[in-house]
């Protein structure tokens, strides 16, 4: 019994909410605008998620963070989203081998929780290795 508790406690500081009891879904949208951040630091937007011959939907696979950059419900809440968005973006740099530009990906989330908003939230890769 004291485990079940302990986890039903632990699941609210989860962005995920393992475990944690929560009788409706959140009601909240988001949307992405995703950027390649340069060795020189320049900025350059990836639009549609295409860059270097890569694609952001045929890489992540996962239906529910496909095409962010448009308005999109935030399937298990905001929370979770930020989190297997920030997850996707390490991937991301680590499986680009042909990128040799880009020295992390950043995304800017903007999202509304339940209607209320505009929060916005600024997310980005682990910095990557550059083959000179």
């Amino acid at each position: 019994m004291v485990v079940q508790l302990g986890l039903v406690a632990n699941g609210y500081r989860d962005p995920h909410n393992y475990f944690a009891f929560q009788p409706f879904n959140e009601s909240s949208t988001y949307a992405v605008e995703l950027v390649r951040v340069l060795d020189d630091g320049r900025r350059v937007a990836v639009p549609d998620g295409r860059w270097e011959g890569y694609d952001w939907n045929e890489l992540v696979g996962w239906r529910a963070l496909q095409s962010p950059w448009r308005q999109r419900h935030a399937f298990s809440g905001v929370d979770a989203v930020v989190d297997f968005l920030d997850h996707a973006l390490d991937w991301m740099a680590d499986n680009t081998p042909g990128d040799t530009e880009t020295r992390y990906l950043e995304a800017t989330v903007t999202y509304y929780r339940n209607a209320r908003g505009p929060h916005t939230v600024v997310i980005r890769s682990h910095d990557r290795e550059l083959s000179r």
